[in-house]
């Protein structure tokens, strides 16, 4: 693999959520990434996205890096070694969030949803796959001009996405992936009401401030990049490039959980 001398050196990033335990399917995604940032001669980023307080702990973002370390991988940037960009835990990183969300209020691209999980659910909205209920187009205010509360108050906010156009992107893995909003997607969220920034927005801005200029993922993130790149045009910010990995799956065909850590067994048994 050739550095191509015309290009930005290359920075690539293992964002694990410290949630739970890792499994296989990370292992494949961290060392394809690793592999990519090495044969490049780039940078690799090690970023915690440990955004959500009532699920992410101490014990789980610490498991993680003894298990990321374990597999033989290494990075040039994160929370146990510093960096230009730090911190490297996206909790800590909130003022850049929240300055992102008041530039996208400032172009009239957010506004406050007021609507409950079971009101989205009874609109009967179902995208592509069969399994996650979209928000409706007829949800949405007209403007947030008359959003008088203190910005941005105790509201979920969503990013307000162009109905019926298409969000398309180069894969290098995986060629042009293609997605229609208003049946792949629809109108996501970008704020917590909690204050907490939501994953789409965090995983923009973070990549984004880092100079990160290949996303390596599972292609079960596939739809979740496409609702980045709209965030990533949004706020006129070049986007990255995309790889996204092949799905490991149980033995039922379902993917792989976080529930138990299998990884420290299984490196030790390769041994």
């Amino acid at each position: 693999m050739s550095e191509d001398k015309a290009k930005p050196p290359y920075r690539g990033r293992l964002a694990p959520t410290p949630s739970g335990f890792l499994h296989q399917g990370h292992v494949r995604t961290f060392r394809t990434a690793w592999q990519r940032s090495r044969s490049y001669k780039g940078k690799l980023v090690f970023r915690m996205d440990d955004l959500d307080p009532a699920r992410c702990t101490t014990q789980y973002a610490q498991t993680c890096i003894e298990d990321i370390r374990g597999m033989g991988l290494d990075w040039d940037e994160g929370p146990d070694v510093g960096g230009p960009f730090a911190p490297y835990n996206q909790s800590k990183r909130g003022d850049l969030y929240l300055s992102a969300l008041k530039a996208l209020y400032e172009r009239d691209l957010i506004y406050p949803c007021k609507k409950s999980r079971k009101e989205i659910r009874s609109a009967g909205l179902l995208d592509s796959s069969g399994i996650e209920f979209l928000y409706p187009e007829y949800f949405r205010p007209a403007s947030t001009a008359s959003f008088t509360k203190a910005f941005p108050g105790n509201w979920n906010w969503r990013f307000r996405t162009p109905w019926g156009e298409q969000v398309k992107f180069i894969d290098t893995k995986k060629a042009e992936q293609s997605f229609l909003v208003g049946k792949d997607l629809s109108d996501f969220l970008v704020w917590r009401k909690d204050g907490v920034a939501a994953y789409e927005l965090a995983t923009v801005v973070d990549d984004y401030h880092m100079q990160i200029n290949e996303v390596v993922r599972g292609e079960d993130l596939l739809v979740s990049s496409a609702r980045q790149c709209l965030l990533f045009d949004a706020l006129s910010w070049v986007r990255p490039t995309f790889y996204h990995c092949e799905l490991l799956l149980d033995a039922d065909g379902n993917k792989l959980s976080k529930s138990a850590r299998t990884l420290p067994r299984l490196f030790s048994s390769s041994k």
